[in-house]
């Protein structure tokens, strides 16, 4: 097997491709007022929501995550995607009305309203450097994993800038409207790519029930891939389980160290759900697609449409990775002819990589190029690239927003409209340039996806007790809210400090699930104690911003108007009943 090279036709259609987009979402670059720029006029319906919230979601850097663990019998990688579904229903129900009724433009705007400007500033500032480090980066990372098995010569800092101006290029000029109309093209492109790649895989094996017997067969004689968990699947049936073992003792079950090392049970249930939540609810990058909903009605449906695009990713992102270790088994397997240094995947150390399980992130890219044809090979490339771009250019714009709407308009709040505009195309700039400089850190690390979590595990948990104790005690106060949210941050540094000196102790050695979940009892304690503690908030920072029950009569009276399948209560029920399904039957 030869270095990866591409045909004329699929450089031709990558070529083509680039300069549509790039040239569509300069023609949908018509934003004149800040609103149109950072909200896209505040005018989207609900199939636009639901699309762009996946297309920003299931980004390259999460395509690419998904197959990376799955090869590492990780199936259970897909509980972050049904979850989505859940927390997209509580989002639905709960705190949307909220931030749709309160017209903000951003997360943190929301929180000083709640509690206080102290707050919104420390959300803000950790928002855009976790849109730098996870969002951007991770993106423009991908980027280079795809690209340097075309190009090996190039660096990966070389790769880095060509991929965030051409993300850029568009993000500029035309602000959330370009970003959106770009990515309803790019998940289409992503989703008929993904479609391709699991047909050809399971063509290429024999199909389902010849994955099954493999996974057997490997398993039984201890062939299968070494997640380095405690626990090793020994059959297709343990492979393919969302649910996982949580350790044999008490230390063990408390700590997520036991059992099995990727996701136990214990931290499905307890910590999983506050990342989604966060991720979801709280995070400027996804949220403000929806705040750019036409209404409330249409807000809702894109949510709930969103989470019901995540179901299918089982099949089309995740079971292909599984379906790799058949494939490789197949081929003799890495020490019997598939020589996976072939494909010129770089490692953070130097030379190449021998063995797919030391780099896992190669695992789509490998099924990209071994599975599909000429030409069709670079549609699924170009499907691959504009997911990254969707995810860089709308991590840009949101992060771009921040900065403009939380920092800029407090320090010169008598900035036009259009001044705004180009405040927030200046901070793109300088983010593009943040993003380049971080991205190849993420090559330290031994799956992009434990990178991710990592990143995400010290940021959400802070914001999510913030958010959710705000929204459903009417005695927190903001001087509660901000204690807690840097007492989370000290104890992130504190943890990082460890690790940068060796210390091995139960704090280090704890699941980053489990430790999620300990983090946000411990903000949440906080702020409870400092907000009994302390003067009750101001009438105006509580009504409007908490709920109550006397909403739900109300929101009944709405919806009665409706036919039941605009209902969105009646939505979320058939969605949470098919999501269930789903997760029974890969129980």
């Amino acid at each position: 097997m030869g270095s990866f090279s591409l045909s004329n036709v699929d450089l031709i259609v990558m070529a083509v491709y680039a300069v549509c987009i790039i040239g569509y979402g300069l023609y949908s670059a018509k934003a004149q007022s800040s609103e149109e720029y950072f909200l896209a006029g505040r005018n989207m319906t609900w199939p636009i929501v639901g699309i762009s919230l996946f297309a920003a979601n299931i980004s390259s850097s999460t395509l690419v995550g998904l197959a990376g663990d799955a090869y590492k019998t990780n199936t259970q990688v897909f509980n972050y995607e049904w979850l989505a579904a859940v927390v997209l229903v509580f989002f639905a129900i709960f705190f949307l009305p909220f931030y749709l009724k309160s017209q903000v433009y951003t997360m943190p705007e929301f929180l000083e309203r709640r509690y206080d400007v102290r707050s919104r500033y420390y959300f803000s500032f950790i928002t855009i450097v976790g849109n730098v480090m996870l969002d951007t980066a991770s993106g423009l990372y991908v980027g280079t994993v795809i690209l340097k098995l075309l190009f090996p010569d190039l660096s990966t800092a070389a790769i880095v800038v060509i991929l965030a101006i051409a993300a850029a290029a568009y993000t500029v000029p035309g602000g959330l409207n370009s970003v959106i109309q770009t990515e309803v093209i790019q998940a289409i492109l992503l989703v008929l790519g993904s479609c391709m790649i699991t047909y050809y895989t399971f063509q290429e094996i024999g199909g389902w029930n010849q994955m099954i017997a493999g996974l057997n067969e490997m398993g039984a004689a201890g062939t299968l891939p070494d997640n380095g968990a405690a626990y090793q699947p020994s059959n297709a049936e343990e492979v393919l389980s969302l649910v996982r073992p949580a350790g044999d003792t008490w230390r063990e079950f408390l700590l997520g160290t036991g059992g099995d090392g990727f996701m136990p049970w214990t931290g499905l249930l307890l910590g999983a759900p506050l990342l989604g939540f966060y991720f979801w609810a709280n995070n400027q990058f996804m949220v403000q697609r929806v705040l750019g909903a036409k209404d409330l009605n249409h807000g809702r449906w894109g949510a709930l449409f969103a989470g019901l695009l995540k179901l299918p990713v089982l099949f089309i992102m995740v079971l292909p990775g599984t379906a790799a270790i058949i494939y490789i088994q197949q081929q003799g397997g890495m020490e019997n002819g598939f020589d996976i240094a072939s494909m010129n995947y770089q490692l953070p150390g130097g030379g190449y990589c021998q063995n797919l399980i030391d780099c896992p992130n190669a695992t789509y890219p490998m099924l990209l190029f071994q599975m599909l044809p000429n030409g069709i090979v670079g549609l699924v490339l170009a499907g691959l690239l504009a997911a990254m771009m969707s995810s860089v250019s709308a991590t840009f714009n949101s992060a771009s927003t921040l900065i403009t709407m939380d920092f800029a308009v407090k320090i010169k709040p008598d900035l036009s409209s259009k001044q705004l505009v180009r405040v927030g195309q200046i901070s793109t700039l300088v983010l593009v340039i943040l993003a380049c400089l971080w991205a190849p850190q993420i090559e330290r690390y031994s799956s992009l996806w434990e990178y991710l979590q990592l990143v995400l595990s010290f940021i959400a948990p802070p914001v999510a007790a913030a958010f959710i104790l705000g929204m459903f005690w009417r005695r927190a106060n903001g001087t509660g809210a901000f204690i807690s949210l840097l007492s989370g941050a000290a104890v992130s540094i504190i943890y990082l400090l460890m690790v940068r000196w060796e210390a091995d102790n139960w704090f280090t050695e704890m699941h980053f699930l489990h430790r999620t979940f300990y983090l946000f009892v411990f903000c949440g304690l906080i702020n409870f104690i400092v907000s009994s503690l302390t003067p009750a908030p101001a009438p105006e920072k509580v009504n409007g911003f908490t709920w109550n029950r006397s909403l739900i009569k109300e929101e009944t009276e709405e919806l009665s108007v409706l036919p039941w399948y605009k209902n969105y209560r009646i939505q979320a029920v058939f969605l949470l009943i098919i999501t269930f399904l789903l997760v029974g039957w890969f129980w």
